[in-house]
């Protein structure tokens, strides 16, 4: 009882805690103070730590990954999203506004999880014995990777998207002004060019094994590898999605807008995949519906 309370007090003080940091996050973009992202940085830092805690919690009064239904489900992608904030901005420090795409996909998740699904649906179930299994975690983790890493660039490309369409042209600013903000922005665009190239490399590369190993798994459970489950099929299109993607990028040499607006549409895929399916509550797959 006392392990449950605290962990209701700590997805309280998390989402708290993070909503300011995203709004935060949010005003260093257009006012860039370096004390200020600083102070952002360890705060994700402190948000990451929190949310971790909150799923140890939960193992431990569980005692199982807590992964039995789809608030579980929404917390570890969450958790997920905080995960690769707190990584990428390890490696690189001048990276601080991956922030924009983590933050605001992390609360939303999170927010999604404990305002919107209800009471009963926030408990903690036992594993039903198709789950009790050793490839519980390996799968899951794996595939949950593979969302949350998909799901950054498909809005990183989102936002190239954003920044082309743009109208640039101010005509009361000087030439070198202009030339200026039009080299930062190419810059920026590069970026998140290259931001969503690596993070879909890297999203598909778990989205396979996840696939893969989740035959091995349902072979193991129900004596077959594929059973064209609406979760499988789903996965499956996902995957020949951004499969072309990286096919355009590496074989067509396609740079920017035009990769972008295929990435994008993944992105429609990927939460089809992860939550319109649990939501609906079709096939095997489901952690929880509405209807």
């Amino acid at each position: 009882m006392i392990l449950i309370s605290l962990e209701h007090i700590l997805v309280q003080i998390y989402f708290a805690f993070f909503l300011i940091i995203t709004l935060v996050f949010g005003g260093t973009l257009v006012y860039p103070v370096t004390k200020i992202g600083n102070s952002v940085k360890r705060g994700a830092l402190i948000v990451f730590l929190c949310i971790t805690t909150i799923l140890i919690i939960r193992w431990f009064y569980s005692r199982h990954l807590p992964l039995s239904n789809l608030y579980e489900s929404l917390i570890f992608l969450s958790w997920n999203f905080c995960f690769i904030n707190v990584f990428i901005q390890f490696l690189n420090p001048n990276m601080r506004w991956i922030g924009i795409i983590t933050a605001p996909s992390a609360l939303f998740t999170h927010g999604f999880a404990t305002l919107v699904l209800p009471i009963d649906m926030q408990q903690s179930q036992r594993l039903i014995p198709a789950l009790q299994s050793h490839w519980l975690i390996m799968h899951v983790t794996i595939i949950f990777l593979g969302y949350v890493t998909l799901l950054c660039g498909s809005l990183s490309s989102i936002a190239l998207l954003a920044m082309n369409s743009k109208n640039t042209t101010v005509l009361k600013k000087t030439q070198i002004v202009f030339m200026l903000e039009n080299w930062r922005k190419n810059q920026i665009i590069h970026l998140l060019d290259n931001l969503s190239f690596y993070s879909i490399v890297f999203g598909f590369t778990f989205l396979t094994l996840g696939i893969l190993s989740g035959a091995v798994w349902a072979n193991d459970a129900w004596g077959r590898y594929w059973s064209w489950d609406p979760k499988e099929t789903w996965a499956l299109i996902t995957w020949l999605i951004f499969a072309n993607y990286i096919h355009i990028r590496l074989n067509k040499g396609w740079r920017g807008q035009k990769p972008a607006l295929v990435a994008s549409l993944g992105l429609f895929f990927v939460w089809i995949c992860f939550f319109g399916i649990n939501l609906c509550g079709i096939g095997v797959h489901t952690y929880g519906w509405f209807f």
